[in-house]
């Protein structure tokens, strides 16, 4: 009777051991890309367009405008930048203390998973320009870890908030016109191929949202 119940035991140690090494196991699966090509897309619905990379529909699809901005380094910041790059961009501001804490945590992540492919950058506009200066994004960029492939802009408060609302259609209020009075704010983060389309958008609160945005870069270097 002894015995029975010390082998009850001992089995119910080791499918308790193997349970727990599966779950650790699955926290850690890497996500992969949903599918082999990524769709585009050219206004605020997000509605996904399946078009081939070399279609002819692509010479008047929506792309991201030319713009010129100042980073944490005082370096001018445009299109230029970005030529023959993918690049994720987002929202944010400095002070920030709800949402964009967050968001910073989540978007140092896809850093960290393409921290030496000069092919991938990251670019994060601030939406008070006016407190957000050049020294002020130093001091967040330091205080972040933010590396040498991560712009974070200010510049013209109109063209931050034109290219957020009416380039990269980052706020979910669908046929609500909004001023420059109308604050910006938005977890979203979107990303741009080398040719300036519009290719994903993900919730940057949450990380497995920002995992499938690692995958779905992987994806777009594969395309050619």
């Amino acid at each position: 009777m002894k015995k029975l119940k010390k082998r009850k035991i001992y089995s119910f140690v080791v499918v308790s051991l193997l349970l727990f090494l599966s779950c650790k196991k699955t926290d850690h699966k890497e996500i992969s890309s949903k599918t082999d090509v990524l769709p585009y897309y050219n206004e605020a619905s997000f509605t996904p367009k399946w078009i081939a990379a070399k279609s002819d529909q692509l010479t008047s699809f929506h792309t991201i405008p030319d713009f010129s901005l100042t980073d944490q380094d005082g370096k001018n910041i445009t299109q230029k930048t970005f030529e023959n790059k993918i690049y994720v961009a987002d929202f944010f501001f400095t002070t920030c203390p709800g949402i964009c804490p967050k968001m910073t945590s989540n978007m140092s992540l896809v850093q960290d998973a393409f921290k030496n492919d000069d092919e991938v950058l990251l670019l994060s506009h601030s939406v008070t320009p006016s407190i957000d200066s050049v020294a002020q994004l130093k001091k967040y960029a330091l205080d972040k870890e933010i590396g040498k492939n991560w712009h974070l802009v200010t510049g013209d408060k109109k063209e931050i908030y034109d290219l957020g609302r009416k380039s990269y259609f980052v706020e979910e209020d669908l046929g609500k016109p909004k001023s420059i009075d109308d604050f910006l704010h938005t977890e979203n983060f979107v990303l741009i191929d080398k040719n300036k389309h519009i290719r994903g958008i993900y919730n940057g609160l949450s990380k497995n949202s920002v995992k499938q945005l690692i995958a779905d870069i992987k994806t777009l270097k594969l395309e050619i």
